[in-house]
């Protein structure tokens, strides 16, 4: 069971939200956008989407500067 984060195969776990990859993963970065199979995921919904197995999940973090 896995699934593909930023094209990189993952251990699928069960019942694991958007919110929890993020976690596991060590992403911190203060603004991202996640996509899962091309759809994007609001940050709003971090906590309660689930991803299932086989998904492929795109974390793209945003930076600014100048």
């Amino acid at each position: 069971m896995t699934i593909t984060v930023n094209r990189r195969p993952v251990e699928h776990v069960e019942g694991e939200t958007v919110g929890d990859l993020l976690k596991r993963m060590k992403y911190s970065f203060p603004l991202v956008v996640v996509k899962i199979d091309g759809r994007v995921i609001a940050k709003s919904a971090f906590s309660s989407t689930p991803i299932e197995d086989g998904s492929s999940v795109d974390v793209i973090h945003l930076t600014s500067g100048g």
